[in-house]
C-alpha cells in the first residue's frame, strides 16, 4: 500500500522591512537595495490539490486569478523546471493586504513552490526553489527562506540572521495602496533624507537588542512613497507606546514595534477606530511551509510495479 499525497496546505508569511536603504543602481537598471527583512505571523493560506489542469482560485479577493498572478507563474515555473506532466488546483485565501509592501504576492508564489514540491515529491532543494522564485519576483526568495535576513541587491542576496528580538508588531494598512514602480520613480526624482544603518541593525539583532534594532530602523522610500497617511499613522502608533514606527517596503502599510503584548493590543484597538485593516503579529522564524497533507492509499496487486 503506497500513500500518495492528494493535497497539501501551506502557510506563507508576510514580511516587514525593519530597514530599507537604496544604495545605488545596478547595471541592469534596477535599484541596489540594502534591507533587513522579517517574516511575521500573518499568513496567506494556500491549498493545493492534484489535478490534470492548472486552476487558480482567490475566493473573496479582488486580485485577478489569471496567468499574470505570481502564484500561477510559480506553478508554471515549477512544472517547466521539473518536467512533470501534471497540474494543480490552487486555492489561496489571502490575508495579507495588497499593495502594502508586505510581499503578499511573493508569499503566494513561495507557497505554491513549496506546496508543489511536497505534493509531487520533487525533492527540490531550497537553493533550487529560491532560483525559481527569483525568476518570479524579487521578494520570493525571502518568502521561501523567511525568518530574519539581511537582503541586498534586488532581493537576490540573502544572509540569514539570528531570530529577531522578541517583540510585537501592529500593522496598519491605509485606505490607499502604493505601486512599487511608482514609488521608485518618485525616489529617482526626489531622493530621500532617510538612509538607515543596516550594518548597525544587523549588529543589534545579533546582540539581541530590540532598542538598538529600533534605533537603526528606517525606510529610504518612506519620504517619497506618495502615501499621505504614513506620518499620521506613525504618530498614532508612537503615541500608544511603539518603540519606533515606519513604512514597510515601498508602502503603503505602516507598522509599529512594541515591547509587550498589552501595549500592542491597546494600540491596535485605538488604530481600528480609524482604519479598517489593522493586524497584530509577531516575528516568525520560518518561511513558506507545508502544515498539512492529505492523501489516499493505493493498493497494488502482487507483481505490479
Amino acid at each position: 500500500m503506497a500513500f500518495q499525497k492528494q493535497s497539501v496546505v501551506v502557510l506563507a508569511p508576510a514580511k516587514l522591512n525593519l530597514s530599507l536603504d537604496v544604495v545605488g543602481l545596478l547595471p541592469n537598471g534596477y535599484h541596489d537595495l540594502d534591507m533587513v527583512m522579517q517574516a511575521i505571523t500573518l499568513y496567506e493560506h494556500i491549498t493545493i490539490s492534484r489535478s490534470e489542469y492548472l486552476d487558480l482560485f482567490l475566493p473573496g479577493s479582488f486580485v485577478p486569478a489569471n496567468e499574470k498572478n505570481t502564484a500561477y507563474k510559480a506553478a508554471l515555473a515549477f512544472f517547466h523546471y521539473t518536467g512533470l506532466l501534471a497540474g494543480a488546483q490552487i486555492t489561496i485565501r489571502k490575508q495579507v493586504p495588497v499593495r502594502a509592501g508586505m510581499a503578499g504576492g511573493s508569499a503566494d508564489a513561495a507557497g505554491v513552490l513549496v506546496g508543489l514540491n511536497e505534493l509531487y515529491g520533487a525533492g527540490l532543494s531550497m537553493s533550487e526553489l529560491c532560483a525559481l522564485g527569483a525568476q518570479i519576483g524579487a521578494d520570493v526568495p525571502f518568502a521561501l527562506m523567511g525568518g530574519t535576513c539581511r537582503v541586498q541587491g534586488v532581493g537576490d542576496l540573502l544572509k540569514p540572521l539570528p531570530p529577531c528580538p522578541d517583540c510585537h508588531f501592529v500593522v496598519v494598512m491605509p485606505s490607499v495602496g502604493i505601486s512599487t514602480p511608482e514609488a521608485f520613480k518618485r525616489y529617482d526624482t526626489m531622493g530621500s533624507p532617510v538612509h538607515p544603518d543596516c550594518d548597525r541593525q544587523e549588529q543589534a539583532i545579533r546582540a539581541g537588542s530590540l532598542a538598538d534594532l529600533c534605533a537603526a530602523a528606517g525606510n529610504a522610500l518612506e519620504h517619497c512613497s506618495g502615501a499621505v497617511e504614513t506620518s499620521a499613522i506613525c504618530e498614532k502608533l508612537n503615541a500608544h507606546g511603539a518603540v519606533t514606527s515606519l513604512m514597510t517596503g515601498s508602502g503603503a502599510a505602516v507598522f509599529g514595534i512594541f515591547e509587550d503584548a498589552a501595549k500592542a493590543g491597546r494600540a491596535a484597538d485605538a488604530l481600528r477606530q480609524h482604519y479598517d485593516q489593522v493586524y497584530l503579529a509577531r516575528p516568525d522564524r520560518g518561511g513558506a511551509r507545508v502544515v498539512a497533507s492529505h492523501g489516499a492509499k493505493n493498493s497494488r496487486r502482487k507483481g505490479q510495479k
